[in-house]
């Protein structure tokens, strides 16, 4: 039997990977030494004390929201994006986003109604995951429909909290594909500088690979430009043209066709943004549901609250949606929505 490939459109995200039971542990990276468990736990006295409200805001006590956030991996990145310079610096940066996620409006401006009029060419969408389960957050900037603002801005941050969304047990970080081809449109420096500052200040250790194809002349000059800005751990993980199949990134079941994979995604955003909005809403209440189960406090461990909940949705999904039976989709994947045809 050759191999098979999918023929059918697709127009929907695809389902977290399961996380097979043989490797359901936390991953090793997460095991604290004592010196950085010894930071962690002033950090976490630091956000539980009865008294603690964000400085230098109105209503300052943190909200369930922001107590979810500050997950036991949330802090830990942090803290590893601060080179474990200590409790204080940690604590610093973690304040910053917070502050940050209340001031740009991540609780109540935005919005999937506030975002969709950038939304409606696909010029940027989650589809599929990298072999490492990363969700791939594309970016195509020739489908840019709007002029620069600060609502391309919100767009961005909101689609960043969907791809967080829908990262499964252990995922921490994303896979960011941008393909510059038909003539695609530079963004201005200033547009390119407040994405890297959103990017490193209040996403940090969220950027697993950063891969770029069709990159014309001018747009690798721009690249050089801006390059400055990155910082080196987020320079070292960007990668030009690669071959991501070939390469052993991707597997070609969950990679769009345009970057070698068999794919044949389809953007119709009539199909697509309510899939999106709906799957990644009922996600986060689930997350929340579980959080809440689990003691609804600072510091719990995401790995904890996600590993309850997908082997729950898992076993669900085997009832509620169709698995083709072929060998070109894993056992572990099932898709919302379009049925794939299979063929030898």
């Amino acid at each position: 039997m050759g191999e098979s490939k999918t023929t059918e459109s697709l127009y929907e995200p695809l389902l977290i990977p399961r996380i097979p039971a043989k490797v359901q542990t936390a991953p090793p990276e997460l095991t604290l030494t004592s010196e950085h468990q010894a930071q962690y736990d002033l950090i976490l006295e630091h956000f539980t004390k009865e008294d603690y409200v964000l400085p230098k805001v109105e209503n300052g006590q943190l909200r369930d929201e922001e107590k979810f956030w500050l997950s036991f991996e949330c802090i830990h990145r942090y803290m590893r994006a601060t080179k474990w310079a200590g409790a204080k610096a940690a604590i610093k940066r973690l304040e910053e986003t917070l502050i940050w996620r209340r001031e740009f409006g991540l609780y109540d401006l935005l919005t999937p109604e506030h975002v969709e009029p950038e939304a409606v060419t696909g010029k940027m969408v989650i589809f599929g995951y990298d072999v490492d389960g990363r969700p791939a957050l594309y970016l195509r900037p020739s489908k840019q429909n709007t002029e620069e603002s600060v609502r391309q801005m919100h767009f961005l941050t909101w689609m960043l909290e969907r791809t967080v969304d829908l990262m499964g047990p252990g995922i921490e970080n994303l896979a960011l594909m941008v393909d510059f081809a038909d003539r695609a449109k530079n963004p201005s420096i200033a547009q390119s500088r407040a994405t890297v500052n959103i990017l490193q200040n209040h996403y940090p250790e969220r950027l697993g690979r950063a891969l770029i194809i069709n990159v014309p002349f001018l747009v690798n000059a721009f690249f050089k430009v801006i390059t400055p800005f990155l910082d080196p751990v987020t320079r070292e993980k960007m990668r030009f043209n690669p071959s991501c199949v070939r390469e052993g990134l991707f597997s070609s079941d969950s990679l769009m066709r345009e970057w070698g994979g068999d794919c044949a995604f389809e953007y119709k955003h009539e199909l697509y943004w309510p899939a999106l909005v709906r799957m990644c809403s009922e996600r986060r209440e689930a997350l929340m549901q579980e959080w809440r189960k689990q003691g609804a406090k600072v510091g719990l461990r995401e790995w904890d609250i996600k590993c309850a909940l997908d082997t729950d949705v898992q076993e669900k999904s085997n009832s509620t949606y169709e698995i083709p039976k072929e060998a070109d989709i894993p056992a572990d994947r099932v898709e919302v929505g379009e049925s794939v045809a299979v063929e030898a």
